[in-house]
């Protein structure tokens, strides 16, 4: 019996099949994109100018601040890093709360857990320099395929196959990619393995995420304006390109968050687990998140860090995670003044709450709290 096809071979089948417009060949696109890309590239911070020297650290605290976040977003977190840590060295010996601190608002708050060990590691282990093969990236922590491949492209010259969502979409509009995501990964990257020169492979990368990002846009496609529109098959069909399975509905968890102040006007403050969802970041005190109804907040006052007899609602903050809703009904505690912080808890004036590690939704938290009236 003949042993079962693997995703790979399915892939380069499929790829196989699917051709260009007009007769292009798959050797026609990346000429075509670079020439563009030379003329029309965005001037982005992080970004090695013609002939510049490209700095790895530089590369790699760039990719893994723009996974699943905006260019416009990561701009002022990038100023204030490489302000602070300007080498790779510089931000292993740093704190990581403060790390942590400088990160808070931007979300998934395991990459910068994952930044500050991979610093520790590039400098302890690799003298202060990035390996410069995929495999080598690989192993370093938070460093997976695409960034990896992303790294080992733009930064060492490698040839590597990049993909993220911006060059998903450009490949399966320039080869009218049906099928619907995410099974259409392995295609998808097939067809880019195809069109990736062996040289300026960086470029070529960060030219579809260009194109991408300007023209190949998700919705209305500026397909006038694109410099590969005379070899792309999707062309009629390009604003729903590329498909994706329906997506299942985000289940929403409750609970409720403890402003809990002393006379003094300090609030207590918590350090979530390391492990886990917002790991090592700061907290105001809640109930557990549970996926059915919220308890009344008298009968959550039973899962507060510290004795308390009575709360005042002051509102509820709601926030979305990856896979899920949270509400968080706000209760406004006091507490004695000389209520002592529990374990993993201190007290905090509010002034000093911006230099906390604190995370969006507990941001949330903090401005309806302060924003209700006493």
């Amino acid at each position: 019996m003949a042993r079962p096809a693997t995703k790979a071979e399915i892939a380069a089948e499929a790829a196989h099949d699917l051709t260009l417009a007009g007769g292009a060949a798959a050797g026609d696109i990346a000429p075509r994109l670079l020439d563009w890309y030379d003329r029309h590239r965005r001037r982005l911070p992080w970004r090695a100018e013609p002939g510049e020297a490209t700095d790895p650290y530089i590369v790699w605290l760039s990719e893994i601040m723009l996974q699943q976040t905006t260019v416009a977003t990561v701009g002022d977190y990038f100023a204030r890093f490489t302000a602070r840590w300007p080498t790779v060295e510089a931000l292993a010996v740093a704190d990581l709360d403060d790390v942590l601190t400088e990160w808070a608002g931007l979300g998934y708050y395991a990459r910068a857990r994952n930044l500050h060990a991979c610093a520790r590691m590039v400098s302890a282990e690799h003298g202060g320099r990035f390996p410069d093969t995929e495999e080598g990236l690989r192993a370093l922590p938070g460093i997976g395929a695409y960034t990896a491949a992303a790294i080992a492209a733009i930064a060492f010259g490698r040839r590597a196959v990049v993909m993220d969502g911006n060059i998903e979409r450009v490949t399966a509009r320039l080869f009218a990619v049906e099928t619907p995501l995410p099974a259409a990964k392995p295609v998808l990257h097939a067809l880019t393995d195809r069109i990736t020169p062996a040289r300026r492979a960086g470029d070529f990368a960060q030219a579809m995420m260009d194109l991408g990002a300007t023209i190949c846009v998700p919705r209305s496609p500026r397909c006038m304006l694109c410099p590969l529109s005379a070899p792309c098959a999707g062309q009629g069909i390009a604003a729903r390109l590329p498909a994706k399975a329906p997506k299942k509905a985000k289940p929403t968890r409750r609970a409720v968050a403890f402003w809990i102040e002393r006379p003094d006007g300090a609030v207590l403050i918590r350090r979530r687990p390391e492990s886990g969802l917002l790991g090592g970041m700061m907290e105001v005190p809640s109930s557990e998140w549970r996926a059915d109804e919220s308890p009344a907040i008298a009968q959550a006052l039973t899962e507060a860090p510290i004795p308390v007899e009575s709360a005042h609602p002051v509102g509820t903050v709601r926030h979305t995670f990856t896979h899920f809703h949270l509400e968080l009904a706000v209760a406004r505690v006091a507490v004695p003044d000389d209520a002592a912080a529990p374990e993993a808890c201190r007290w905090v004036m509010p002034d000093g709450l911006g230099g906390l590690a604190l995370p969006t939704v507990m941001r949330k938290v903090a401005e309806r709290a302060l924003g209700a009236t006493p």
